[in-house]
């Protein structure tokens, strides 16, 4: 197998297997290797009719030493159980979920890539309700799949800002709805948007909260945070907001590095001005700096006063953060843990 970790981009890429777990009669089987990339499903299938389906993504880092490790895999376990709770589905065992990520790697630690390359193993698990069910009603069998496949660096050569648009036509979620759990149909929602605000020239598009209009929420597919005038890390307090990994993992760091954390409502037109850096995170980024955030509807615009750079601030928390994830900085919080 010869693969250009330079070339990977963060797309799915064929692998050994997958390992898969199926849920029937109250209790979930043992799970086993597959090494078909295809499922077999009922075409009454509840994910199918009735959106039943929930994911995950977290990552693996080969270290300097060699040693592969997941980075904070039991937070990806316990947001899992989370969002199955909110959709009625069969709960995913926090232990079973670490042993599924642990089998899933093990089978495949020839796609882990190379230390120095800031290629990861990206994974992501899936649960599906894929018993049969016309009626609305949670379904009585589930699958629980563990996928994995090498990606990409995005960032080569440094972090790179980026515009974003602020969207005003649609919602991403509702205040009372699923924002906060990472079920697909919320990521189906924000397609056409997002589609719209690419074809405009903006990478990533900004959502307010959809009672007032008025809030930041975060974006399509990742949280919000800033760095105030002041030197303050501030994110989005809202019932209607993913609870980010990595946004929770960078606040540890900022408050490590002795930076002020504030997580509460923030008035996006009172307060636009008075931030200095802008930010979206999530895991397959960490951070993705903001140059600029232009409001469709009218035209405005506000310019960081990084300007197509990435702030200090910023780049700090990302070198700090990245560097615990490749093991080349102190895990003082026990965030890695090794597999092999």
């Amino acid at each position: 197998m010869e693969i250009d970790w330079s070339k990977l981009t963060f797309s799915y890429r064929p692998v050994n297997c997958h390992v898969e777990y199926h849920y029937k009669d109250g209790q979930w089987d043992k799970g086993e290797e597959k090494t078909s990339p295809f499922i077999t499903l009922s075409i009454a299938a509840e994910c199918l009719h009735y959106g039943q389906e929930i994911f995950e993504g977290l990552k693996a880092y080969r270290g300097k030493d060699g040693k592969v490790r997941v980075f904070r895999m039991d937070m990806n376990a316990k947001r899992f159980q989370n969002s199955a709770h909110r959709c009625c589905m069969a709960p995913v065992p926090i232990e079973m979920f670490e042993e599924a990520v642990e089998r899933a790697i093990k089978a495949n630690m020839d796609f882990v890539p190379p230390y120095g390359t800031g290629a990861t193993m990206y994974i992501r698990p899936v649960l599906l309700g894929t018993g049969p069910q016309i009626g609305v009603a949670p379904a009585s069998e589930y699958t629980f799949i563990v996928m994995v496949m090498p990606v990409g660096a995005y960032y080569k050569g440094g972090l790179q800002a980026v515009r974003a648009c602020l969207v005003d036509e649609y919602d991403r979620a509702a205040p009372h709805g699923t924002g906060m759990v990472k079920v697909a149909g919320n990521y189906a929602a924000s397609l056409l948007p997002h589609e719209m605000a690419k074809k405009a020239g903006f990478p990533i598009d900004l959502y307010l909260d959809a009672a007032q209009h008025k809030y930041v929420e975060e974006f399509g597919s990742s949280n919000f945070i800033a760095i105030t005038r002041d030197g303050k890390y501030v994110t989005p307090d809202s019932p209607s907001v993913l609870p980010s990994i990595t946004n929770d993992g960078l606040q540890q760091v900022a408050r490590d590095l002795g930076i002020p954390v504030e997580k509460r409502p923030i008035d996006f037109m009172k307060e636009i001005g008075d931030f200095a850096e802008v930010a979206a995170c999530g895991t397959a980024v960490v951070i993705t700096p903001v140059s600029e955030i232009v409001r469709l509807k009218t035209g405005e615009s506000w310019k960081m006063p990084t300007g197509d750079s990435c702030g200090p601030v910023l780049q700090k928390l990302y070198d700090t953060y990245t560097g615990i994830q490749w093991g080349a900085l102190p895990d003082s919080h026990g965030w890695l843990k090794e597999i092999c």
